[in-house]
């Protein structure tokens, strides 16, 4: 051991001028003398063991709550800890830790593995599937389609072709809806939707680059009909090669072929082809001492219903057969005089516009009566919806009649704001509005929802451009253009832009007489064309240039 320090103090002489002091007592050497690095040391260990026991005694109660803790508990510790409750305290550690980082090499290795593992999948991808354990003959023989159907005779190029295959069948859909849609959209082309997703990221970051390295015009062509000036071409009348003798009081459009149809005062019905030059006639029927007074096509096409303006029978010509069937009565329809009609849009009702309020429902088909329907009132107009599903009866004192064809039974009545008297109504191809046409000429557009609902619906706009009564409405099947007229005036004819609300200022042409007594009017399936018959005989023809196809 060492020497304990100030001993040696304790030791020396005592000093001859003070000869009476003595040294301190052993009792408070003792008390002063520090502990050695030994004891220090053992102090230390034994508190380090005593630490460690407490930690294990811990750990031991921690364990044993654990196997007390339920299977969902466990479960719970696995996905957040991960497998590491039965393991060491490294490896819980570790798992708390995060993320291990690797070194160049180990990174590389890294790499390699998975770049093997991909290489597996790649070769897992390219086994043979499994072959069917039978195949059906029939499956594979290929299945001819009959051409001459009605709804199919359309896509025939010759009458060779009365029996085409499926595929053969699929291409000819597929090419027509092409050239309805000006090509393929982005949508139905597959490739490139896949090249567009690959490059998306791409193009991003360069379409900006490209942007501001050039200059001119960034505004494109809009699909949509613009406001304003409506963009057409006034064609040949489109019954050039045969004017009516007297008042043209029908045209109508064809609903599949590209053909147009007149009747008129002079007991004749016709025919012609329209292609915007010579329009060639095609064929003419003539109903002797019967003045047509109102002449329809049938859905299909194949059929044309006319009614006179002084019978109560009504005449069927079949286009297909070119039989004339007279309809002399229709069993329970005591009605003087049968004149103003219409017929559903899925072509299996006709509805007869009766006298002091009498609406008869007919069937398409066999031509009888299916039930009656009457309204307060006299009926001047009526309208079925696209879905065939619903009637639309204006009256004569302003008021509208909602009727629901499969009961028969009125829906919801409501008024025209301001109608004295009423006098044509159209919906719309998309059964979004309602057009009401009154004898003050003004015609209120309504939307169907508030129609269905309000008894006295506020119109989304007035269109006050007739000074006369409004005699004819009709839409474009875009719902795009609403084409009013009126037969009292000359040149009474506007077409409203609908989303706009707005009239086209540039027709009719001002200063120019052309149309003169407006009498009926129609536009192309696609709208590529808008007709007007007026008093003079003619069905004047004018090319919508916005819209392409017919």
């Amino acid at each position: 051991m060492r020497p304990v320090p100030g001993a040696e103090k304790m030791k020396k002489p005592k000093k001859t001028a003070k000869p009476k002091k003595t040294a301190k007592p052993k009792k408070t050497a003792k008390r002063l003398q520090p502990r050695t690095e030994a004891a220090v040391v053992a102090e230390r260990a034994a508190a380090e063991r005593a630490a460690a026991a407490a930690e294990a005694s811990r750990r031991a109660r921690h364990l044993k709550a654990l196997s007390r803790t339920s299977g969902a508990e466990r479960e719970l510790e696995e996905l957040v800890f991960g497998d590491s409750l039965n393991a060491g305290e490294d490896e819980l550690l570790q798992c708390l830790a995060g993320p291990q980082r690797f070194n160049a090499t180990e990174r590389k290795s890294l790499q390699k593995d998975s770049s093997d593992s991909e290489v597996e999948n790649q070769a897992k991808s390219k086994f043979l599937p499994k072959k069917p354990a039978w195949v059906d003959e029939d499956d594979e023989a290929e299945e001819n389609v009959d051409m001459t159907h009605r709804y199919r005779k359309d896509f025939m190029k010759s009458d060779a072709e009365k029996m085409l295959t499926k595929k053969k069948l699929k291409r000819r859909l597929e090419e027509q809806f092409q050239r309805a849609m000006g090509g393929v959209p982005a949508w139905a082309d597959l490739e490139n939707r896949k090249k567009s997703k690959r490059t998306a990221s791409d193009s991003d970051s360069d379409e900006d680059d490209d942007l501001l390295c050039r200059t001119g015009n960034f505004i494109s062509y809009s699909e949509s009909l613009p406001r304003g000036i409506l963009k057409l071409r006034t064609c040949l009348p489109a019954n050039q090669e045969r004017f009516a003798d007297g008042r043209l009081v029908t045209v109508q459009f064809h609903p599949s072929a590209q053909v147009v149809m007149t009747a008129g005062h002079d007991r004749s019905v016709s025919l012609f082809q329209v292609d915007g030059i010579r329009n060639p006639r095609i064929q003419s029927i003539y109903l002797e001492g019967f003045p047509i007074h109102k002449a329809c096509f049938s859905v299909d096409g194949e059929q044309v219903i006319a009614t006179g303006a002084h019978h109560k029978m009504f005449f069927v010509y079949d286009m297909m057969s070119g039989n004339i069937i007279p309809i002399q009565k229709v069993r329970g329809v005591e009605e003087r005089f049968i004149r103003n009609f219409e017929v559903s849009s899925d072509g299996s009702l006709m509805l007869l516009t009766g006298t002091s309020g009498y609406l008869h429902l007919l069937s398409m088909k066999t031509k009888e009566l299916i039930s009656t329907m009457k309204i307060n009132g006299r009926c001047t107009a009526c309208a079925f919806t696209s879905d065939s599903s619903k009637i639309y009866s204006y009256s004569k004192e302003g008021e509208v009649f909602i009727w629901d064809v499969r009961s028969r039974k009125c829906l919801h009545k409501f008024e025209d704001e301001g109608s004295l008297e009423g006098k044509c109504i159209a919906i719309s191809k998309n059964d979004q509005y309602v057009a009401c046409g009154s004898a003050s000429g003004v015609v209120n557009l309504y939307t169907t929802d508030v129609c269905l609902k309000e008894s006295h619906p506020k119109p989304v706009k007035a269109i006050m451009n007739l000074v006369t009564s409004a005699t004819c409405v009709t839409f474009n099947p875009t719902t795009e253009i609403l084409a009013v007229a009126s037969c009292e005036t000359d040149e009474a004819v506007k077409l409203v832009h609908i989303p706009s609300y707005t009239v086209f200022s540039n027709f009719p042409v001002f200063r120019r007489k052309q149309i003169y007594l407006a009498q009926s009017m129609d536009f192309s399936p696609r709208s590529g064309f808008f007709s007007v018959a007026n008093n003079k005989g003619k069905a004047l023809l004018f090319r919508l240039k916005h819209y392409s196809d017919f």
